[in-house]
């Protein structure tokens, strides 16, 4: 009987995985792969000292009863997190983040999706526009922050000056809490929606004009298109600004340190966690705790986002 080529002996058919592995593990794969590492190692080392370490680090002394500067410190566990929540301030400065948040990412979005749509139609001078536009987003914050109180202040600002040539008097912008968040929520969108508006233009510039004047040739006017087409097919850029932007103005910093150096009524998580460990307190370990509750803000949001709100986007 004629033996079939097809059969081997046990010993080479268990030796056949272990071939087919060193053969996908030779040659150009090894190099492929070293590659990779030599690029992304350097990377991932800076990432995980400069990032991950300083993240462990704060959760490890969230736990503890440290002043800063001190030398010792004493092991509470999660006394810092049990105070912070049931203290009187706790509704306060995350009813002032929420606002704070919500006000700024609103209104940068939707001011600069407005200005986005003003700077794509073509005239004469719309790229010194966008020019002027974009530039408060890439101005250092303290500066902005510097001129802005200038203007803003009671007493001797430009906003003051004008009022009394009206015959009226300046609001308290400073003093008042409330008038105080208002105040840097005003400067904080003006400095960011110019980002908002380059990005949504670009978006626009993307939309397949062959639709668009398909919905023209069938008799949609300016604004069904723009609230039936445009809309839609900006939902990637509008998700990906919902992500940067609230990741942003949660957190703010350099604004209200400039302008409300007490935090009067301005006091958001980021905000209190320096007050805490810089200011009066030095409560560096009750400092940290904030500063995780708002990484897992921070967390969770993003998580939703990526979870929930991706199903209403259109990629196509």
């Amino acid at each position: 009987m004629t033996r079939q080529l097809t059969d081997r002996p046990p010993a080479v058919a268990e030796a056949g995985p272990a071939l087919r592995r060193r053969a996908r593990w030779s040659g150009r794969t090894r190099r492929d792969f070293f590659v990779f590492l030599a690029l992304a190692l350097p990377n991932l080392v800076l990432i995980g000292v400069f990032t991950y370490l300083p993240l462990l680090n704060n959760v490890y002394y969230s736990t503890l009863d440290w002043t800063l500067g001190s030398a010792s410190a004493t092991v509470v566990g999660l006394d810092n997190y049990v105070t912070f929540f049931t203290s009187a301030d706790a509704a306060k400065v995350l009813g002032t983040t929420a606002v704070f948040t919500l006000v700024t990412v609103g209104g940068s979005m939707v001011l600069g999706l407005l200005i986005a749509l003003a700077l794509n139609s073509k005239v004469r001078g719309t790229t010194f526009a966008r020019s002027a536009v974009f530039a408060p987003y890439v101005l250092s914050g303290v500066g902005v922050g510097l001129v802005w109180l200038f203007i803003f202040d009671p007493g001797y600002g430009v906003l003051a000056w004008v009022l009394r040539g009206l015959g009226q008097q300046s609001p308290q912008w400073i003093n008042d809490p409330q008038l105080s968040l208002v105040m840097v929520i005003i400067v904080y969108v003006w400095k960011n929606l110019g980002y908002c508006a380059v990005v949504y233009l670009a978006g626009l510039q993307s939309l397949p004009q062959d639709v668009m004047e398909a919905a023209s040739l069938d008799g949609a006017n300016g604004f069904r298109r723009f609230l039936s087409m445009s809309v839609p097919l900006l939902s990637p850029t509008t998700f990906f600004l919902l992500i940067t932007t609230m990741l942003s103005s949660l957190q703010a910093f350099d604004l209200i340190r400039i302008m409300t150096p007490l935090g009067n009524g301005t006091s958001t998580l980021i905000y209190e966690a320096y007050l805490q460990a810089f200011g009066a307190y030095n409560r560096a370990g009750y400092s940290a705790a904030i500063s995780v509750v708002l990484f897992a803000i921070l967390l969770i949001i993003t998580v939703l986002q990526l979870r929930f709100v991706e199903r209403k986007v259109h990629y196509s």
